[in-house]
C-alpha cells in the first residue's frame, strides 16, 4: 500500500510541533521568581501563542505542574492563541477544553481558564455546567455557582413562607468558600432569625496550646529547631527568646477561628511561636488541612512534617493553603510553627493563623470528643485540650 506524501508531511509537521511545543513549555516551567523578566520565557510565550488551536489542550495541561510565575506566562500564551484564533474566525477544540474542565484532577486555576474559554465561545454550554460546580473541589469554579444559589435564595426571602428561603440559604452556605459570600449568606440567615455558628459550620479549630516567643532575628527562626519540635512538655518550662516560656491555653472566639499569638504571647516582632492541639477524627482516611496565615509557617501532623512557607505578610484568607493528609481515626496531633518578621508597618503586626480540617470539597470534618492528647512531636509527655 502506498502512503501518500501529504500524510507523511502531516505526521512530520505534528511531530515537529510537539517537539517545539515541549521545548517551549519546558522553558517556561523552569522559570523561577528570580527570573521574572526572563528573555527566554518571553520568547517561549511568543512561540506558544503562535501554535495552531489544536494544541490548546496541551497548553492547558502544561498549567498543571506550573509554578505561579510560569502559569502567568502560559496563561498569556493561551490568551493570545485563543484571541488570534477567534479573530481569524478559526475553531477551538471545545470538546477537549470541556473534558479538561470536567476533570477534577486538573489544576483548579487551569480548569477555571478552560471554563472561561468555553463560556466565551459557547456560553449556553458553560451556563448549563455552572450549577454542577457548587460542590466542586475548585474554589475558583465554585464562586459563580454559589452566586446562582444566593440569587435563588434572595428571590424567596420576601415571600410569606420563609422555609424555602431558609433552605436555599443553608444550601448556599454549605457550598460557599469565599468569605464575602459566606458573610452575605450568614447575614441573610440571621435576618430570618437563624443562629449561625460559622466557626463550627466550617470546622475551624478554636482550642489550642501556645508557647513562645522563640527567636526569629534575621529570619533565622524558620529553620531553627526549637524545643517544641523535639519534645512536648505541657507542664514544663523551656528557654525562649527572652527567658523561660511555657504552654498556655487559648480559645479563639473569632468567627473564622483566627488564633492571635499577639494576644497570648505579646505583640512582638522577630519571634517564633508554636501552637498545638489534638483533632479527634471520627473517620480514618484522606483529608485536607486548610490554613490561612500571613506569617512564615510550618505544620506537622502526628509528628510528621507536612509543609511550610517562609513568607511574610502577603495577605491571608480562608483556605489559603490546602494540604492533603491522611487522618487516623481518633486522636491526631497538630503542631503549627508561626514566625513573625521585623517589619513594623501597621499591616504587618498580625501574628496569627486559622486552621480547619475538611474533605477535598471543603466540607468540614467535625472532631468528636477526644481522649487525652498525645505528643505533637511523638516524644515527651501527654496533655489535654479540646477543639
Amino acid at each position: 500500500m502506498q502512503i501518500r506524501p501529504f500524510i507523511i508531511a502531516g505526521v512530520l509537521l505534528a511531530s515537529t510541533l510537539c517537539h517545539a511545543q515541549d521545548a517551549e513549555i519546558n522553558s517556561l516551567l523552569q522559570v523561577g521568581p528570580e527570573a521574572a523578566h526572563n528573555a527566554e520565557a518571553t520568547k517561549a510565550v511568543t512561540a506558544l501563542s503562535r501554535l495552531p488551536a489544536t494544541q490548546l489542550p496541551r497548553l492547558l495541561s502544561a498549567l498543571n505542574p506550573a509554578n505561579e510565575l510560569a502559569a502567568n506566562y502560559l496563561r498569556s500564551a493561551i490568551d493570545t492563541l485563543v484571541d488570534r484564533t477567534l479573530l481569524a474566525h478559526g475553531t477551538l477544540p471545545l470538546a477537549e477544553v470541556r473534558a479538561f474542565l470536567l476533570d477534577i484532577r486538573n489544576q483548579p486555576r487551569a480548569r477555571r481558564l478552560a471554563y472561561e474559554i468555553l463560556a466565551r465561545v459557547s456560553p449556553e454550554d458553560a451556563a448549563s455546567l455552572l450549577p454542577s460546580f457548587a460542590n466542586d473541589p475548585s474554589v475558583e469554579l465554585r464562586y459563580d455557582a454559589v452566586e446562582l444559589l444566593i440569587q435563588a435564595a434572595d428571590a424567596l426571602k420576601n415571600t410569606t413562607d420563609k422555609e424555602p428561603a431558609l433552605k436555599a440559604y443553608r444550601a448556599a452556605l454549605d457550598c460557599a468558600r469565599h468569605q464575602t459570600q459566606i458573610e452575605k449568606i450568614a447575614s441573610e440567615l440571621r435576618a430570618l432569625g437563624v443562629e449561625v455558628d460559622l466557626q463550627r459550620h466550617f470546622g475551624f479549630i478554636a482550642q489550642w496550646k501556645l508557647i513562645g516567643p522563640f527567636d526569629n532575628t534575621n529570619l533565622t527562626g524558620f529553620d531553627t529547631v526549637f524545643p517544641p519540635e523535639k519534645e512536648f512538655q505541657p507542664d514544663g518550662e523551656t528557654e525562649g527568646k527572652s527567658g523561660k516560656v511555657r504552654w498556655v491555653e487559648v480559645s479563639s472566639t473569632q468567627e473564622y477561628g483566627k488564633v492571635d499569638l499577639n494576644s497570648a504571647l505579646g505583640e512582638l516582632k522577630e519571634v517564633t511561636g508554636y501552637a498545638t492541639t489534638v483533632f479527634n477524627s471520627p473517620v480514618e482516611g484522606s483529608a485536607e488541612i486548610r490554613l490561612g496565615c500571613k506569617n512564615g509557617w510550618k505544620i506537622w501532623l502526628n509528628g510528621q512534617f507536612i509543609f511550610g512557607r517562609d513568607e511574610y505578610h502577603r495577605g491571608a484568607r480562608i483556605d489559603q493553603y490546602r494540604l492533603p493528609v491522611t487522618l487516623k481515626k481518633g486522636a491526631n496531633t497538630l503542631l503549627v510553627k508561626v514566625c513573625q518578621n521585623a517589619d513594623n508597618k501597621d499591616w504587618t503586626r498580625e501574628w496569627e493563623f486559622q486552621l480547619r480540617i475538611c474533605d477535598a470539597a471543603g466540607t468540614a470534618i467535625l472532631a468528636t470528643d477526644r481522649p487525652p492528647t498525645a505528643s505533637p512531636t511523638g516524644k515527651g509527655k501527654s496533655g489535654s485540650a479540646k477543639n
